[in-house]
């Protein structure tokens, strides 16, 4: 059964740290993409990062560039996103999702299954 799990959502002061993890399983994370996706109340859901199948290929959204870093570790089965700086406009809940591909796409609908989000709340 494939699954994803996403954690490490909390509330965070504007400027400050999260790293989220997306834990896999019932597949091999070498040959699949993952993307990482928010939504906020009353938003689309958008893209903010993916990472290829071996980590070398990596995309952000321009308003995340520089401040959230996607990594990933196939042995362990997870990929992640550090993000630092948090600004009140990063507040969502995130999703991570699989693409069944070796390169990364932008749009929801090239991912074939999806986790069930962790919430980030930035706020003083």
């Amino acid at each position: 059964q494939v699954q994803l799990a996403e954690s490490g959502g909390d509330l965070v002061q504007p400027g400050g740290s999260l790293r989220l993890s997306c834990k896999v399983s019932g597949f091999s994370l070498d040959y699949f993409a993952i993307g990482w996706f928010r939504q906020a109340p009353g938003k689309d859901t958008e893209a903010v990062s993916c990472i290829s199948t071996n980590g070398g290929i990596t995309w952000y959204q321009a308003s995340v560039q520089g401040r959230f870093t996607i990594s990933r570790d196939n042995a362990k089965n997870t990929v992640y996103l550090q993000m630092n700086n948090l600004e009140p406009d990063d507040a969502a809940v995130y999703y991570c999702a699989r693409r069944s591909a070796t390169y990364c796409a932008a749009f929801p609908g090239a991912y074939d299954y999806w986790g069930q989000g962790t919430q980030i709340t930035v706020s003083s």
